[in-house]
C-alpha cells in the first residue's frame, strides 16, 4: 500500500509539472517579444509567435481529449510531452521570426495535449473523497503558472538568454515523462472508435481563421479589408460545417449530448468569462505598475505575486468546499468577488499607492482563484471514464478561447482609448506629440533608461493616458464578470460525491480502476 501511494505521488508530480510548463508558456512569451524581435527582426511578423502556439493548442484540445477516451490517457499524454519539448528545443534554436512561428505552432500542439488530459488523469487515479483537495492543488498550480510567467520571464530576459525561456522546459518536461511513463499504467479498456476527420479539419480550420482575423484585424489590416473579412467568413463557414459533421458523426470529437447537461454548459461558459477577465488581469496589470508608476520588467512581474498567492489559497479551499456545498454556492461567492475585484481595479488612478493595488489584486486574485478547481471538477461531474477526457479537453478549450479572444478585444479598447487620449492630450495631433515624438514611441516610457530621457510635461501627458485606457479596458472587463455571475445561477444544485461512510473508495468510479505500477 506504501508503494502504491508512492507511485500515486510520482504520477499527480508528473501531471503537476506538465500543467506547470504548458500553463506558463502561454504568458512567458510575451514578456520577452520586446527582445526577441529586436534580435530576430520581423516586428511585422510576431503576432504570429503567439498566435500560432495559441491555434495549434486550442484546436488540439478537444482531438486530444477524444483520442484519449478511444485509446488510452497515457500514450497522448506522453506524446504531448514530446512535441512540447521538440517545440521548445526548436524554438530555442530559431534564427528569425519565421522559424520561431512553426516551431511555436509544434509546441503548442503538445501543449493541447497536456492540460486537459492531465486533469482526466487526475480523476481517473484520485478517488473521489480526495478529488476536491487535489483539483484544488491543480487548479492552483494552473493559476500560478500562469501569473508567474511574466515575472519568469522578465527575470530570464533581463538576466540569462531570452532562449532559456523554452530551454527552461526541458528539466521539467522530462522528469514529468519520466514519472508518467514508469509510474502510470492504465487497466481500463478502451473501445476503438471512429476518427471524427471532418470535425478535426473543420475545427482546425476555423479556430485558424479567427485567430488571425483577431491578430491582424486592426493592426496588420482594418477591420473592414478584404483580407479580414474573408478570414471571419472563413471561420463562420467552417464553424457552421462542423456544427452539421458533429450532428451526423458516429464519435464527434465535442458531443452535443454533454451540453445537454446544465452544469456541464453552464460551467464551460463561465470558465470562458473568467478565462476573458483573467488573462487580462495577468497582462495589464504588470503594463500599468510599469508604465505608470515605472520600474523594470522584473518589478513589474513581481507585482502579480499577491493575486497569485491569492488565487492559490482560493483554488485550494474549492476544492475543499466542493464536498460541502454545491458547486453552484461556490461560484456564486467567486463571481461576485471576481465582479468587486474588477471594479475596483477600475478605479487606479496614478496617485493609487501600492498598498492600495495589492489589496485591490487580492481580492481579483481570490474571486478567480475558485474556479481553477470546481469549474474543473463541475464540467467533469456524472461523465464516466470514458467521456471525461472530452468533457475536461472541451472546457479547457473554451477556456483559453475565451483567453484569447478576450485578451484580443480588450487589447483593441485599450489601444483605440490610449490613441484617444494621447491625441487629446496633445492637441489633437495625429502624426505625434510635441518635440517630434511619435504616439508610436509610447513604448519608451515602459524603459526605466528611455522613461528618464522624456521631459516631465510630456511624460506626465503619457502616464495620465495609459493610466485611463487601462482602467476604462478593466471596467469593461466587468461585462463578462457579470455575465460569469448570470451562467453561475443555472449550475444546479450538484456537488461532490463523496462514498459512503465506512466505504473502501479506492477506485473513482465503476469501469476505472488504475494500477499506478507493474502487476
Amino acid at each position: 500500500m506504501a508503494l502504491q501511494k508512492n507511485r500515486l505521488g510520482f504520477i499527480l508530480a508528473g501531471l503537476m509539472l506538465g500543467i506547470f510548463v504548458a500553463a506558463i508558456d502561454n504568458t512567458i512569451v510575451a514578456t520577452a517579444m520586446g527582445t526577441i524581435v529586436s534580435e530576430l527582426g520581423g516586428l511585422d511578423k510576431f503576432v504570429w509567435v503567439t498566435s500560432a502556439y495559441l491555434v495549434t493548442e486550442m484546436a488540439g484540445m478537444p482531438i486530444f481529449g477524444k483520442l484519449s477516451d478511444m485509446y488510452g490517457r497515457k500514450r497522448f499524454f506522453i506524446l504531448g510531452i514530446f512535441l512540447f519539448l521538440l517545440g521548445s528545443v526548436l524554438c530555442g534554436t530559431a534564427t528569425n521570426i519565421v522559424e520561431l512561428s512553426i516551431y511555436r505552432a509544434i509546441q503548442g500542439i503538445g501543449g493541447g495535449a497536456l492540460m486537459p488530459i492531465a486533469f482526466t488523469i487526475l480523476f481517473d487515479v484520485v478517488p473521489m473523497e480526495k478529488r476536491g483537495g487535489m483539483s484544488g492543488i491543480f487548479g492552483a498550480v494552473f493559476g500560478a503558472s500562469s501569473l508567474f510567467g511574466p515575472l519568469l520571464g522578465a527575470y530570464i530576459v533581463d538576466h540569462i538568454d531570452w532562449r532559456w525561456i523554452f530551454y527552461i522546459n526541458l528539466p521539467l518536461g522530462l522528469v514529468a515523462l519520466f514519472f508518467i511513463l514508469f509510474f502510470y499504467k492504465e487497466s481500463l479498456e478502451h473501445a476503438k472508435q471512429k476518427i471524427d476527420w471532418w470535425g478535426a479539419v473543420t475545427l482546425v480550420g476555423a479556430v485558424v481563421c479567427l485567430m488571425f482575423s483577431l491578430e491582424l484585424g486592426g493592426q496588420e489590416y482594418a477591420w473592414d479589408s478584404v483580407q479580414i473579412l474573408s478570414l471571419l467568413a472563413a471561420a463562420a463557414v467552417l464553424f457552421a460545417a462542423f456544427l452539421l459533421v458533429e450532428r451526423k458523426a458516429e464519435e464527434p470529437i465535442i458531443s452535443y449530448g454533454m451540453f445537454r447537461r446544465r452544469l456541464f454548459a453552464s460551467s464551460t461558459i463561465i470558465g470562458m468569462f473568467y478565462g476573458a477577465g483573467f488573462i487580462t488581469f495577468a497582462m495589464y496589470i504588470p503594463i500599468f505598475v510599469q508604465g505608470v508608476n515605472g520600474g523594470s520588467a522584473t518589478n513589474s512581474g513581481l507585482i502579480l505575486l499577491p493575486m497569485t498567492l491569492s488565487s492559490v489559497f482560493a483554488s485550494q479551499l474549492g476544492g475543499f468546499l466542493s464536498a460541502k456545498t454545491s458547486y453552484r454556492n461556490i461560484m456564486i461567492g467567486s463571481a461576485l468577488i471576481f465582479i468587486l475585484g474588477t471594479f475596483l481595479l477600475s478605479t487606479l488612478t496614478p496617485d493609487t499607492s501600492r498598498w492600495l493595488l495589492t489589496i485591490y489584486m487580492i481580492v481579483a486574485g481570490f474571486g478567480i482563484g475558485f474556479s481553477f478547481s470546481v469549474l474543473g471538477m463541475a464540467s467533469m461531474h456524472g461523465f464516466d471514464a470514458r467521456q471525461r477526457g472530452s468533457a475536461s479537453s472541451t472546457m479547457s478549450f473554451v477556456r483559453s478561447l475565451g483567453m484569447t479572444v478576450g485578451l484580443t478585444i480588450f487589447g483593441i479598447l485599450q489601444r483605440n482609448e490610449l490613441t484617444s487620449k494621447l491625441a487629446s492630450a496633445f492637441g489633437g495631433s495625429s502624426g505625434g506629440a510635441p518635440g517630434g515624438r511619435s504616439f508610436g514611441d509610447i513604448r519608451e516610457s515602459l524603459s526605466s533608461e528611455k522613461r528618464a530621457a522624456i521631459p516631465k510635461e510630456i511624460l506626465g501627458k503619457i502616464i495620465d493616458s495609459m493610466s485611463s485606457s487601462i482602467t476604462t479596458m478593466f471596467l469593461w472587463a466587468l461585462v463578462p464578470a457579470v455575465l460569469a455571475l448570470v451562467a453561475v445561477l443555472f449550475m444546479g444544485k450538484e456537488r461532490l460525491q463523496l462514498p459512503a461512510k465506512g466505504a473502501k473508495g479506492a477506485s473513482p468510479e465503476r469501469g476505472a480502476k488504475p494500477e499506478f505500477g507493474g502487476r
